[in-house]
């Protein structure tokens, strides 16, 4: 059970990786956006892998259910304000200067609001789980992780639009957009794609 918690996690990486598009592209006002946004990106994203890291690590021990709900807690709480932050940060750098670039701005934003909305969710359901019962921990944290599955795999459709064509390529050359490098596993079986 805290392996389909860590496994659903590790889907979450699509989330992770989608500000880090692939390709080339030399647009001065594109790279300029790509800029403004990825310099605010790379410590959210680090935050967001730092928090499934501990998550991971809660999950795949021993660990009692106190400390997996203390763990998990503050790290959906983490990741939620991370999502909020990157929302922040493609709104505050304004519409890319690209065709339709006011409409893939409004429904990244919209994307990433909606999914910090959703790990703050699962931080609450977290919080209500009953920590005296192991077995009823136990299905209230599988309802967790389920929860957590179809958010992982849930629509980013705005966000790869986001990172696609010249604004992806822009956002890709940037540094802050880079997957951040962690020191914890950063997948537990479930093949998370690579950008």
């Amino acid at each position: 059970m805290n392996k389909k918690l860590a496994a659903a996690l590790s889907g979450g990486s699509v989330l992770l990786m989608a500000l880090s598009g692939c390709g080339d592209d030399s647009d001065t006002k594109v790279n300029d956006w790509a800029k403004k946004v990825c310099d605010q990106v790379q410590p959210q994203l680090t935050k967001i892998a730092g928090a499934n890291a501990s998550i991971q690590q809660a999950t795949s021990g021993s660990s009692k259910p106190a400390d997996v709900q203390k763990t998990d807690s503050a790290a959906f709480q983490s990741i939620s304000d991370a999502y909020k932050a990157l929302g922040s940060a493609v709104n505050t750098a304004g519409a890319p200067p690209v065709e339709d670039g006011e409409k893939t701005q409004k429904e990244a934003v919209g994307e990433l609001n909606t999914t910090s909305a959703a790990y703050a969710g699962l931080k609450t359901k977290v919080d209500d789980l009953d920590i005296k019962d192991q077995a009823k921990f136990a299905d209230g944290l599988k309802g967790v992780a389920d929860e957590l599955a179809k958010l992982s795999t849930s629509g980013d459709r705005a966000l790869q639009k986001l990172q696609s064509g010249d604004v992806g390529a822009a956002m890709a050359k940037q540094p802050g957009c880079q997957r951040p490098k962690t020191s914890a596993p950063a997948d537990a079986g479930a093949g998370a794609p690579a950008a």
